[in-house]
């Protein structure tokens, strides 16, 4: 067991996945989370803090504390997707969102799709230095991408444990789905639930797929990615047609990719070596091509 959580995997990997989850910190501040903002301008007593914020405990958000907490995540999260610091600045920027999420979470909605992307935070400063296109396999990064893998299956496995505890085989056999898509559904979603019995097989094929969602541990790693790949899939559908975006949990789930063969940088430099074609005359013919006459200076002209 010691063997498969601490399966060593190209650094590589983990510095791409690094990048790409202190760049969607960034993102989610100003594009998927700037409401967190707005919530200092709800009156105190409605700030319901989680268990974790009663525990620790955390101060009823301010606008001051909003404003510190964005304005020093942000830049952290920009400085720390380019690896520098790993340790240091994956800490703040842990324990920075951690607080920003709190803060979102406690007047009364909380979001699944953020709890494995807490953990990759959580887990990303553990694995230390790592550059990008590194092959050198490392235990410290298998782990870290490991533990974010088994919450990302969590989330799913605990939604349909969820959903059977709270609504039985109803919510199967119920009209979850059509309720979503008279509240938030696209034309794509219409045309869908006119086809009789689809939302009812959809709603028994969500289940399923939450339920056995586990077994992905078990397959091989090509297997695992088609697999990997479906999940990515199903999210599509559901935003295309409720709206309802798991951003941070794809993030998340980005951990089961060989991310250390993603090397955009290395692909603009390949761009920039390459530089423009060369020119072509009239006749279309290369000037190198042309004989050896051609490649003599012209006479001057005669006065």
């Amino acid at each position: 067991m010691t063997g498969w959580l601490t399966e060593a995997v190209p650094r590589g990997r983990v510095a791409a996945f690094r990048t790409l989850v202190y760049l969607f910190v960034a993102a989610d501040l100003v594009v998927f989370t700037p409401w967190v903002r707005t919530r200092v301008d709800v009156p105190g007593e409605l700030y319901q803090p989680l268990l974790i914020g009663r525990l620790l405990p955390l101060p009823t958000p301010t606008p001051t504390l909003v404003a510190v907490i964005f304005w020093t995540l942000l830049p952290l999260a920009l400085l720390a997707a380019t690896g520098r610091a790993p340790r240091l600045l994956g800490w703040s920027i842990f324990a920075l969102y951690f607080q920003w999420m709190i803060i979102a979470m406690s007047y009364g909605k909380v979001d699944h799709d953020r709890f494995a992307f807490l953990v990759a935070l959580a887990a990303l400063p553990t694995a230390g230095r790592a550059r990008h296109g590194d092959a050198t396999r490392s235990e410290a990064a298998g782990w870290a991408l490991r533990v974010t893998q088994i919450a990302v299956i969590c989330t799913y496995f605990l939604a349909a444990w969820a959903k059977l505890r709270f609504g039985g085989l109803d919510w199967a056999t119920g009209s979850v789905l059509a309720r979503a898509i008279i509240r938030r559904g696209t034309d794509l979603a219409d045309l869908i639930a006119q086809v009789p019995y689809l939302l009812i097989v959809a709603q028994f094929g969500i289940l399923a797929f939450e339920v056995l969602s586990p077994l992905v541990f078990l397959l091989r790693e090509r297997w695992r990615l088609v697999t990997v790949g479906f999940f990515y899939t199903f999210h599509l559908i559901t935003f295309a047609t409720i709206t309802i975006s798991f951003a941070p949990h794809l993030v998340a789930m980005a951990g089961f990719l060989p991310l250390e063969k993603v090397r955009p940088i290395d692909w603009l430099r390949r761009l920039r070596r390459r530089g423009p074609p060369a020119a072509v005359d009239q006749l279309g013919e290369h000037p190198l091509a042309a004989t050896g006459d051609d490649l003599r200076p012209a006479p001057l002209a005669q006065p």
